[in-house]
């Protein structure tokens, strides 16, 4: 089926105004300016499970929705809106449990970034990012650790989800610390998400055989140097409450 045409512009891309001097002028027509906008985020690499993830599609109204929901889909407004003059390289780190809705807003402010700022952005699970580079390894695979990483590292601006979801290795940390402090250096926005506490809970009690059983935290996973380095690097955002997917969208045939 044939692309249809602008009506404004009938395919040229560029419309004719006239300004208030009288004089006409050519500029970019708004269908232009979406097709780049299409094509950047086909770029970004966002998975199809989450193409339809935006910021206005983002639910923090349902039944027993926490207000930490709302809290944080403000700051993800907050920070597109400021970007890049006042973010100044700093990005956001998503904390929280599964089914919070962390990887929608993320990929929900890459979106956003790209369509009204014009950004370059990136979509990486994390745990894919490390197999492809485990697979660079491989003799019969044509493609180099370097390869692959460096657009992690050019990246304007750079999503990663699910931060520590891998089994902790040196060689894990190592290249964590490798992503994180070759972005940090060069200033460049990274948005993270991951289920893991970015600190461990103050107990009640710290005394005791309970005292000495806590969860994992972000700093268990990927090193505690590297967790402080995220501290720079971004602003943390913390989102509690129930998992929506259970909660709201369970699987149906409906």
């Amino acid at each position: 089926m044939p692309e249809e045409l602008c009506p404004i512009c009938e395919g040229a891309g560029l419309r004719v105004v006239e300004r208030a001097d009288g004089t006409r002028v050519a500029q970019p027509c708004a269908c232009r300016v979406e097709r780049r906008s299409a094509r950047m985020i086909e770029r970004a690499h966002i998975p199809q499970r989450y193409a339809h993830c935006t910021l206005d599609e983002y639910v923090t109204n349902f039944a027993g929705a926490s207000r930490s929901l709302g809290s944080a889909l403000v700051q993800a407004r907050s920070f597109v809106k400021a970007y890049p003059f006042e973010t100044n390289g700093n990005g956001l780190l998503l904390t929280g449990s599964i089914g919070v809705g962390k990887t929608h807003l993320a990929v929900g402010m890459l979106q956003a970034l790209v369509a009204e700022r014009g950004a370059k952005g990136l979509f990486f699970d994390y745990r894919d990012l490390l197999k492809q580079v485990q697979n660079s390894y491989n003799r019969n695979v044509d493609v180099t650790e370097l390869e692959i990483l460096q657009p992690v590292f050019e990246a304007e601006v750079l999503v990663l989800d699910e931060l520590g979801a891998s089994k902790p290795t040196d060689w894990v940390w190592d290249t964590v610390a490798h992503i994180l402090n070759t972005r940090y250096n060069d200033r460049r926005t990274t948005i993270i998400t991951t289920n893991y506490a970015n600190m461990p809970p103050l107990a009640a009690d710290s005394s005791g055989p309970r005292a000495a059983v806590r969860e994992e935290t972000l700093g268990d996973r990927i090193g505690e140097r590297m967790r402080s380095r995220l501290q720079e690097m971004c602003v943390v955002v913390e989102m509690s409450g129930e998992d929506f997917r259970q909660k709201v969208k369970r699987a149906s045939f409906a």
